[in-house]
C-alpha cells in the first residue's frame, strides 16, 4: 500500500550524500547523535532522523509525489540530481542580492520547476526520504554542491504555523521564489551566452 507523511513532498531522497564529521555519508546511514556539517554553525548533532516511505512501487505514484530532475547548475548543484519538490534549498545568486540585498535565498525546490530544464520525472520504485533534525534549523552541504534545509526537531505542522520572525531561516513564499527562479534562468542563459572563451576572444580582438 502507498504511504504518505505529514512532510509530504519534503525530505532528502535516499542516496543523497551530506558532509559529516566522518566525511561524505548517505543520509539513510546517518543516525541520532551523529555530527553533520552545517552552513552557519559548523558541526552540529543530529537529534532525530525521520525515515519515510513516501510511496510504494506497488501502486502508481501520483504526480505530486514525483521527484524533480534538476540539471547541473540549476540549484547550485554541480551535477544532475533528484530532489523532492517540497524540499527547501538555499541558493546563491546575484539576482537574489539585487532583489533582496542578500545573495543567499531559501526556496522550495518546486519553485524552479519549468525553468532551467527542471522537471518532474515519474517515480521509479519506492520513494524513501529522510529528514535530518537538529536542535535548531540548519542548512547542510550535499556532495553535489547543493545546500539543503533541515528543520529543528519539532512537529512539521507546528513549524509551518509558527511565527516566521522566530525562524533563523526565512523561506521565500512560492510566488517570490518562482519570480527569483525566472531571474536565475535568465542569468544562467546570459552566462552560457558569454562564456570565458568568448570573453578571451573579445579581448584578444580589441
Amino acid at each position: 500500500m502507498p504511504g504518505q507523511s505529514t512532510s509530504a513532498e519534503a525530505g532528502l531522497m535516499s542516496g543523497t550524500r551530506v558532509a559529516t564529521a566522518m566525511g561524505w555519508r548517505s543520509v539513510e546511514a546517518i543516525a541520532e547523535g551523529d555530527k553533520v556539517l552545517t552552513f552557519d554553525a559548523g558541526l552540529q548533532t543530529i537529534v532525530k532522523v525521520s525515515h519515510i516511505r513516501l510511496w510504494s512501487a506497488e501502486e502508481s505514484c501520483p504526480r505530486r509525489f514525483w521527484p524533480l530532475e534538476v540539471p547541473a547548475g540549476a540549484l547550485g548543484n554541480r551535477e544532475l540530481m533528484h530532489v523532492m519538490p517540497g524540499q527547501n534549498v538555499m541558493i546563491e545568486s546575484d539576482a537574489a542580492e539585487d532583489l533582496y540585498g542578500d545573495p543567499f535565498s531559501l526556496i522550495p525546490a518546486e519553485a524552479v520547476e519549468g525553468t532551467s530544464g527542471v522537471e518532474r520525472v515519474p517515480a521509479q520504485g519506492d520513494i524513501d526520504v529522510i529528514v535530518l533534525h537538529f536542535a535548531e534549523d540548519q542548512i547542510v552541504f550535499a556532495e553535489n554542491g547543493a545546500l539543503f534545509f533541515c528543520p529543528a526537531c519539532h512537529d512539521v505542522l507546528q513549524a509551518a504555523s509558527s511565527d516566521s520572525t522566530c525562524q533563523p531561516y526565512a523561506i521565500l513564499p512560492m510566488d517570490e521564489a518562482r519570480f527569483l527562479a525566472v531571474h536565475l534562468e535568465e542569468a544562467q542563459a546570459t552566462n552560457r551566452a558569454f562564456s570565458p572563451q568568448d570573453t578571451w576572444a573579445a579581448a584578444a580582438m580589441a
